[in-house]
Order: C-alpha cells, then sequence, then structure tokens
C-alpha cells in the first residue's frame, strides 16, 4: 500500500462527517453520483497494473488499503467493498451499491438524475434500521432452482452444511428463503453501523469457512465469483431470522427502488435463462 493511500483511507475513516456512507463498488472508471454520502471504491485494486505498468489509479479510493481482503476480489466480487466499508468506515449508516446498478428515487431517462440521495432518506434515518433493494422476482424458479439451474448447487448445498455447523438456529431461515420465489438480491444494503457489523461478521465467518472449503475451482471467470452469489441468498436468510427473533421489526426494513444504470439485453437474459433451465447451460455473463 503506498502512502498516498494510506493517507486517503484514513481521512475516511477519521473525518466522517456524513450521516450515512455507501460505496460504490467498481473494477473501473465510470459515472458518479456527486451525493457526499457515495465514496466510489476501486474493488479488486490489488495487483493491478496500468499499461504502463504502474499501480491501476482510477482517481478512487482502493480496497487494497486499511483493512482488507482486496486479494479475494475474482471470487468474492463486490464482497470486498463490503468488507473494506465494514472495517475502515464510521458513520451511523454504512451501505453499498454498484457502479451500474444504484439506489433511485424514481424513474428518467437518465436514471443518474434520479440516484438516491442522502435527503431522500433522512426522515427515516433512526427509524429504518436496514434499507435494501425492491425483490427481484423469479417467478416460476424458487431461489434454490434458480441457482440450481444457473450455477452450480454444490455451492449453496456446502453453505447450508457450514450453517448446520456453526449457526444451526438459521437453518429454519435458510429453508424458508431457498424455497420463495423473491428476495432481497444484488448486494445492495445500507444499514446502521452496529447492525452491519453483526451481518457481516456472520456472513464473512460462514463465507471464509466455505473458502477453506471449496477454495478456489477450475471455473470460468465469471462463474468462479460464486461467493458473492451465495451471499446475496444468505443475507435474506440473516434479515428473516433477525426479523423472526424481533431484533429488527418488519416496518425497520424499508425496500428502495433501484436502476440499471445501462440497458439490459432482455432477450439475451431470456434465450441463456431457458438454456439453463431446460438444456443445464450454465449463466457465462452478465447482460
Amino acid at each position: 500500500m503506498n502512502e498516498l493511500n494510506k493517507m486517503s483511507a484514513m481521512h475516511i475513516v477519521n473525518e466522517e462527517t456524513s450521516l450515512v456512507r455507501v460505496v460504490i463498488a467498481t473494477h473501473k472508471k465510470y459515472r458518479m453520483p456527486d451525493d457526499p454520502m457515495y465514496l466510489p471504491l476501486h474493488v479488486g485494486a490489488e495487483g493491478k497494473i496500468d499499461a504502463q505498468g504502474k499501480s491501476l489509479d482510477l482517481g478512487y479510493i482502493k480496497d487494497n488499503t486499511g483493512v482488507n481482503i482486496s486479494e479475494l476480489n475474482a471470487s468474492f466480487c463486490e464482497l470486498t467493498g463490503l468488507y473494506w466499508a465494514w472495517k475502515n468506515l464510521d458513520a451511523d449508516y454504512i451501505g453499498m451499491s454498484h457502479y451500474r446498478r444504484h439506489f433511485t428515487s424514481g424513474k428518467n431517462k437518465d436514471p443518474f438524475r434520479v440516484v438516491l440521495r442522502e435527503v431522500d432518506i433522512a426522515n427515516d434515518l433512526g427509524k429504518i434500521k436496514v434499507f435494501v433493494p425492491k425483490k427481484r422476482h423469479y417467478v416460476i424458479e424458487t431461489i434454490y432452482s434458480h441457482y440450481e439451474h444457473t450455477h452450480y448447487i454444490n455451492q449453496l448445498n456446502l453453505t447450508r452444511d457450514i450453517m448446520a455447523k456453526k449457526c444451526p438456529e438459521y437453518l429454519e431461515a435458510y429453508n424458508k428463503v431457498i424455497n420463495q420465489t423473491y428476495g432481497y438480491m444484488f448486494n445492495m444494503l445500507i444499514m446502521e453501523h452496529g447492525l452491519l457489523d453483526k451481518y457481516c461478521t456472520w456472513m464473512f465467518d460462514i463465507l471464509f469457512e466455505l473458502k477453506d472449503r471449496i477454495g478456489m475451482p477450475e471455473l470460468s471467470a465469471y462463474q468462479g465469483r460464486f461467493y458473492g452469489r451465495v451471499s446475496e441468498i444468505i443475507f435474506n436468510v440473516w434479515i428473516e431470522k433477525m426479523i423472526t427473533d424481533g431484533n429488527i421489526k418488519k416496518p425497520e426494513v424499508k425496500e428502495l427502488s433501484w436502476s440499471y444504470m445501462e440497458r439490459i439485453n432482455r432477450i439475451k437474459k431470456i434465450i441463456a435463462f431457458l438454456k439453463a433451465k431446460f438444456f443445464n447451460i450454465k449463466y457465462e455473463g452478465s447482460f
């Protein structure tokens, strides 16, 4: 880590002024919202070099500063950004979005014009504990069957085994969630700092155990990012358990609109889904 990045990381940690800090996970230069609650974060920065052989500098804070797991980005994807935020930021609420996917406050031809601002949720702070993206619905699939068709189900099955060992009290919530046809996806969230600490402690403990057991199997670059996909699902398990136990009340979880900042190829997406469902051809890219 160079001295500039050390100083930048410490500046973010020690001079926090916003009640809310939302990191925007990105691996490339991209248009960013200008609201002060957002912090663009170069994820997977460790070991990245530019055309001149120098450390790649996007002009954003890097996830290989401070306490980090940047070297795991190829398989953990945006979770290296969440880990960095958890370990290095100090704000009342901490969250994460993505360079191509943001929380929004409405609809517009230019979705960047309606990216959520801190003022949009100001009245909810202190009342809402967790902000989540509106549920994704699979319609003809459960969460489990969708994962089974599009990815490799042993990853999810092994996660359940780890949960049975480490926190069996979560199994009822797990079984409920994987049989639903909807869930909070994309690893997008804004959460009270104290709750985020509890969630990340629980979630990363499970994923690090999964990594110890399954390692880095020989998969394509796209399929190799399965730790991030597993976390999307078990986030729902954690929320379900927190509500069941009364640690979070249902009205304290608020769904927010979200937008994909680029055009979605829906025809390609539907064809890929049908191939996965009926011919066991796994996904090999985003749409």
